[in-house]
Order: C-alpha cells, then structure tokens, then sequence
C-alpha cells in the first residue's frame, strides 16, 4: 500500500494537513503553507487570531534582549562622554526595527498580526514530527505552526544588523574620538558576535524560552541587581541616591521584575496583577537591610578576633 493510499482517509502526524481550495478540500496530505495550520480535521486552516497578551510578552522580551546586550557593551566598552549618544542610538536601531518588522508582518501595513495559537511546546518543533505512515517513506510536514512567533523573531533580529551597520559606524567615528581606533568600534564588534548566538537561540530553544522567559527575566534581573550593588558598594539609601545612574539603573531592574512577574501571572487585566508588583522593591530593600550584616571586613574583622 502506498502512501498516499494510506493517507486518503485522515492524514497522520501532527501537523499535515490538506489545503482547501475555494472552500473545497483538495489534494493529499502535506506540509500547510506559511500562515495556516492543520485544524483537528487535518484540513489546513487560516491563521486569523490576534496575539494573546502572554504572546505580545514574548515578543517583547526577544526585541528587548539585543537592546540589553547593546547597552552593556556600550557601557563597558564606551567612554562617558560617548556612551550616553550610543545607548540613545541603540535604542533608535531597536525600534526602527520593531516597527519595520510589524509592518511587512502580515497583514502588511498595519501594526496588528494575525498568528496561530500556541497549543504545547511540540508546535516549535514541527520538524521533529514528521511521520511515515507506511513505516519507509516520511511525510515532511515541517511548518511555523506558531506562526509567526519564530520568523517574527529572527526578521526583527535581521533589520537590526542592519540598523546598526548603517547607523552606528558613522555615530562612533565622530563621538569617539578619545578612543583608539580599536577601541571605539569594540561595541559593534561585540554585536557581531552577539547577534549570531541570539538568532541561533531563537531557532533551537525558541519553544523552551517562550515557556520559560518570565522566569529567566526574573533570575537574571535579580542577580545582576545585586552584583551591580554590591560593585557599587550601595549599602544605604544614601548611597542609592547618590548618583542618577544608579537610580536608572535601579528603575531599569524594577522594570524587568514588573515585566517577569505579570508574564509569570498571565492575567490579560493588569489591575489583577497589581497587587503582585508590590512585591517589586522587595529585593531591593532586602539587599539594603542585610548588606552591613554581609560586610566582608566585618566578617573577617570578627574572624580575627574570635567572634
């Protein structure tokens, strides 16, 4: 029996599906085209739902991830007086190139998307269930059944580089004088680098990081808050308030716990969560309590003496 003998009455597999051609059904079973998926009938259906709000959050942490990695090797690598011009930059780079995604994302034009929902996490790995239905031959059904979260992700990343090639060279020449000629161009190179390893991510982890990103926002902000404070040596609100870099710094931080705690909630009303963000200055005031009683000179001064 052949294959497609075997796949007259139903087709097999996940994701295959027939294509219906003005309102009838047409065809045998197989890969759907970019933009609809296989329904429970195995008959290819149009991807016409708008984004859940858990969605949108996704998104926005794939599209802020390379402006983070921006801003710290701008940060590391910049002089004062440029730095402050290159994050402005940056930021320009990211969303230019959030709004030209939006836009040549269908429908083309208008800053909606249609997309497909997200049912579990195999709907990320449609190339791992691909069947045989004969046990010889492999029906290849390979499909962006969540469309268009994983190509969204990677165009964006796509006109970034762009951006930044066009804009950013000609920014740091001028503004980056003080610098070697190495040296002022470090960032940039560094973005060479960063914007593989992320795209590369996004195409195999994409389906672990949408379940998992709130989570990651979480860890990574909180550790890279306390490291910040503790190489600030901030053990007081004094201390805290001393400079406006480190209230920015304190603000950005708050602005993540807030992002991974409402994604963790998934609530599509944000006054449910509300009462959640409270929990948002809490390590920062639990830092802040404890920081003299974690003092290393005390420590190994009470150490010495016995105590």
């Amino acid at each position: 029996m052949s294959s497609a003998v075997a796949m007259s009455s139903t087709c097999p597999g996940l994701y295959c599906g027939r294509i219906t051609v003005n309102g009838s059904v047409e065809g045998e079973c197989g890969v759907c085209p970019r933009g609809e998926r296989a329904n429970i009938q195995k008959v290819c259906e149009r991807c016409t739902e708008s984004p859940e709000l858990y969605d949108w959050l996704y998104l926005g942490f794939m599209a802020m991830l390379p402006l983070v990695l921006h801003w710290f090797f701008i940060e590391w690598y910049s002089g004062k007086k440029s730095a402050l011009l290159q994050h402005i930059t940056a930021m320009l780079e990211c969303s230019v190139s959030a709004v030209v995604t939006l836009l040549l994302t269908d429908p083309v034009g208008k800053f909606s998307i249609r997309s497909c929902q997200v049912q579990m996490l195999s709907d990320w790995y449609t190339m791992l269930y691909n069947p045989s239905p004969d046990y010889i031959n492999t029906l290849h059904c390979t499909q962006e059944a969540v469309y268009p979260l994983y190509t969204i992700v990677l165009i964006y990343y796509a006109f970034c580089l762009v951006m930044m090639m066009m804009m950013r060279p000609l920014l740091v020449k001028k503004i980056a004088r003080g610098l070697g000629k190495s040296d002022r161009f470090r960032s940039i190179y560094a973005a060479l680098y960063f914007f593989p390893i992320v795209t590369v991510l996004q195409a195999i982890g994409g389906g672990l990081l949408y379940y998992a990103f709130p989570y990651i926002i979480l860890v990574l902000s909180l550790v890279t808050l306390a490291v910040y404070m503790s190489a600030s040596e901030i053990q007081s609100f004094k201390t805290l308030v001393a400079k406006k870099k480190r209230l920015v710094v304190l603000l950005s931080h708050w602005l993540l716990h807030a992002y991974g705690i409402i994604s963790i909630s998934l609530l599509d009303k944000l006054e449910l969560s509300l009462p959640l963000l409270a929990l948002v200055p809490g390590p920062t005031l639990f830092y802040i309590a404890t920081a003299k009683f974690t003092e290393p000179s005390r420590i190994l001064s009470e150490g010495g003496t016995g105590h």
